[in-house]
């Protein structure tokens, strides 16, 4: 006497049903929100401190470039004097090289402002970003980031 085996019911073959994945999306949905609303403020205060190191570093090159050039670049050199001289300047002084092999733009995509003579800070010259807005003033994290924070 042979012995057949019993077939797979229908229901066994057909694989995950509608509840089961809504169920398992309803999770992954769940779980990706949580990550997010503890990842996504991490971005803004990484950016923030971005520029305000970008902000120190170039404060620096402008201290340098005031000690061998005898004061800062006009506001019309702008930043780009530290890396490339000045028209008119006396080019035996500057640092051969540059103070600075390029001037970046801010984590927003936007370019440091430099004001000289100063109008916010007790420095001789103003360096900030417009922060997160792109536009001056704000609040939090939209606020400037400059030297004189």
């Amino acid at each position: 006497m042979r012995i057949e085996k019993a077939k797979p019911s229908r229901r066994s073959e057909a694989g995950f049903s509608l509840v089961e994945l809504m169920v398992v999306i309803l999770i992954m949905s769940l779980l990706a929100a949580v990550i997010f609303v503890n990842v996504a403020p991490v971005g803004d205060s990484s950016r923030v401190a971005k520029a305000r190191a970008d902000i120190a570093t170039l404060e620096g090159a402008l201290e340098q470039y005031s000690l061998d050039m005898y004061g800062y670049p006009s506001e019309a050199d702008g930043l780009e004097a530290l890396s490339t001289p000045p028209a008119g300047a006396n080019t035996a002084n500057y640092r051969p090289g540059g103070y600075i092999r390029r001037i970046q733009l801010d984590p927003w995509g936007n370019s440091y402002q430099y004001v000289n003579p100063s109008e916010r800070s007790n420095a001789a010259f103003d360096l900030y970003s417009f922060g997160a807005d792109g536009q001056p003033g704000g609040e939090d994290m939209n606020a400037d980031i400059g030297n004189w924070d």
